[in-house]
C-alpha cells in the first residue's frame, strides 16, 4: 500500500526568497504535502508580520497544488508531530548551515523520533540568497529582482517605500 508522506518546510522567512521558493517547489516532488510553516518568533523581530509573511507564501505557493502555509511556534519536533508530519525539510546552503542544522535535527530526532530530517542543499544560483542579505541589499538601494518573487519586490517597496 503507498505511503503518504506529509513534510514540513520550517522557517521565519521573512521575506520569503527565491531560494525559499525553489525548496519549496522541489520539495512538492518528493512529498504528497508540504506544510510551509512560517515561525512566530516576537524575540526575532521581524519586518514583516506573520500575516503578511503567510499572504505572501499563499500568493507565491498557489499555483503549486500540494502546498499549505502556517504559523506555528514552540517546538518545532512537536508542531510536526501534532501535524502528523513524517518528515521536516531543511535547506542547506554552506557547511555552516549543516552544523547548526545537525543539531538541531538530532535534538529533533531525540525529542520525537518518528519525525525525520531530510537535508536538501540550495541550487546553486540561490546558495548565497539569505532573507537578512535581501533586506540589507534592498535598504542600500541595490536590486532583489533576481532574489524574491515579484510579490516580495512589491511588499518590500510598499512596506520601506524606498
Amino acid at each position: 500500500m503507498p505511503r503518504f508522506t506529509r513534510a514540513i518546510y520550517p522557517g521565519s522567512f521573512d521575506p520569503p526568497t527565491n531560494g525559499h521558493l525553489d525548496m519549496i517547489s522541489r520539495g512538492i516532488r518528493i512529498f504528497d504535502e508540504l506544510i510551509v510553516a512560517v515561525l512566530q518568533n516576537p524575540d526575532k523581530n521581524p519586518l514583516f508580520s506573520l500575516e503578511e509573511r503567510m499572504e505572501m507564501l499563499r500568493e507565491i505557493a498557489a499555483p503549486m497544488g500540494n502546498v499549505r502555509v502556517e504559523a506555528f511556534d514552540g517546538l518545532l519536533a512537536e508542531y510536526a508531530a501534532r501535524r502528523e508530519a513524517a518528515v521536516i525539510l531543511r535547506g542547506i546552503r554552506a557547511i555552516s548551515d549543516y552544523e547548526y542544522e545537525l543539531q538541531m535535527a538530532l535534538m529533533n530526532r531525540k525529542l520525537f523520533p518518528q519525525v525525520e530530517t531530510v537535508f536538501m542543499t540550495a541550487a546553486e544560483s540561490y546558495s548565497y540568497i539569505s532573507s537578512r542579505l535581501v533586506k540589507e541589499v534592498y535598504l542600500l538601494g541595490g536590486s532583489i529582482r533576481e532574489l524574491v518573487p515579484e510579490v516580495v519586490q512589491r511588499r518590500l517597496k510598499a512596506k520601506l517605500r524606498l
